[in-house]
């Protein structure tokens, strides 16, 4: 059986389930081998109290098949991070899929690997993604190449799924589908900001407007 090396960035602050969905699905990957690489092995916080373990550190990483970088408010403190930046060059130039979740499509875009590429991020920054040099596609999850990146949080579960797909077929995604009984029913027509009703979505949009403006920011002047 082929051997997959998937590498997960993580760092202070993510959103757990941008990294946990995807890695929940692709650790069921036949062959694969995962890895959670941060800067240091102490345990690492995010944004909903729950630490998580490293099993890696940045310098001792083998070469990643799949590179996954997942969001949360903590990615803004790694578009000017040299050694967070440097490390998902060198991981990007040997692998076979660079990726993310959420806003972790920013650390992609910091480190230059968006230029030229479609691409999508939480629909709440979607603006911010010609700062990177992407052009933003309307999808959950979009493909450009060698680069996959999905939408917000939930969304690295469908693209798991679609990495699977692709690198092992078709019924072996639909096994881990149906293994984590992923079969979404949600109680509301909310969870996108089209069918999102409008003083809900205004909310959120007001919530988020000062993590958007840290966010423009920081990409700014890597747009100069």
């Amino acid at each position: 059986m082929q051997q997959h090396e998937i590498g997960f960035l993580i760092f202070p602050n993510l959103t757990q389930l941008d990294f946990t969905g995807p890695l929940q699905v692709l650790s069921r990957l036949p062959g694969a081998r995962t890895h959670i690489a941060a800067k240091s092995l102490q345990p690492v916080p995010t944004d909903c109290g729950l630490s998580l373990l490293p099993t890696r550190t940045l310098d001792d990483c083998p070469q990643f098949d799949l590179l996954c970088i997942p969001g949360g408010f903590g990615v803004v403190d790694l578009i000017n991070d040299q050694a967070t930046l440097d490390f998902v060059r060198r991981q990007a130039a040997g692998a076979k899929y660079i990726t993310s979740v959420c806003v972790g499509a920013f650390v992609l875009g910091a480190a230059g690997l968006l230029r030229g590429k479609r691409a999508t991020t939480h629909w709440a920054y979607t603006e911010l993604l010609p700062l990177v040099g992407a052009t933003h596609e309307k999808a959950r999850v979009v493909r450009d190449g060698d680069v996959i990146t999905a939408g917000g949080v939930t969304s690295g579960i469908d693209f798991g799924l679609v990495l699977v797909s692709e690198i092992a077929g078709r019924q072996a995604a639909e096994t881990v589908q149906l293994g984590i009984e992923y079969d979404p029913d949600p109680p509301f027509d909310a969870g996108h900001p089209d069918r999102a009703p409008a003083p809900v979505r205004a909310s959120l949009e007001e919530r988020y407007a000062k993590s958007v403006q840290a966010y423009r920011n920081a990409l700014v002047p890597l747009a100069a």
